[in-house]
């Protein structure tokens, strides 16, 4: 298996920033650690290739991303949804990938051991694997290579959630809260 780390980072946070003066993803953590910098440190311990997606104006994000080592790539329709993104990030990693492990730009708090879990639920036949904390499946989700058409296919605001809707998902426990954890407003940092 040859998985690729999927870092979506073109969103424009606008429940943090409604007049989208401050990007979300480049504030400081209580660590100092930006964001965007936190979750693809995360990707880039567990998987050797992370894919970063921003959006064409990223205000900074690929730069600092790219000075971590992430391949970044620009989506130019990076509006039109979280689809857009996905499709464009997995298209980006062809022919070399043949998995996938999406992760969010702003969830900056989960565990690399749930990845690695994820992962490992692929390697043992998993087609699509969710990390479940508490009863409550969060991010990221792994896909493996029988899900390439459909993921290519995605459109819209709901990225992939009409595959893990409609397709078999192996659900992983985990012990971390962090899968459950986003940056959507001030507060939240």
């Amino acid at each position: 298996m040859n998985p690729v780390g999927i870092l979506l980072a073109a969103g424009r946070g606008r429940r943090f920033d409604p007049e989208g003066l401050r990007n979300k993803l480049l504030q400081p953590l209580p660590t100092g650690e930006a964001v965007v910098v936190a979750s693809a440190h995360i990707l880039l311990s567990v998987v050797p290739r992370v894919i970063a997606v921003v959006p064409p104006q990223d205000g900074g994000v690929a730069a600092a991303l790219r000075a971590l080592g992430c391949e970044v790539t620009t989506c130019q329709d990076a509006d039109s949804g979280m689809a857009a993104s996905l499709v464009h990030a997995i298209a980006h990693s062809l022919p070399q990938a043949d998995a996938w492990l999406v992760a969010l730009g702003d969830m900056p708090y989960v565990a690399p051991g749930t990845l690695r879990a994820l992962l490992a639920a692929l390697e043992e036949g998993a087609g699509i694997a969710a990390p479940v904390f508490e009863g409550r499946r969060g991010n990221p989700v792994a896909f493996g290579q029988q899900h390439l058409p459909a993921l290519l296919a995605l459109k819209g605001e709901h990225g992939a959630r009409v595959l893990l809707k409609s397709e078999p998902v192996a659900e992983v426990a985990v012990m971390d809260p962090g899968i459950l954890r986003d940056i959507d407003t001030p507060a939240d940092l």
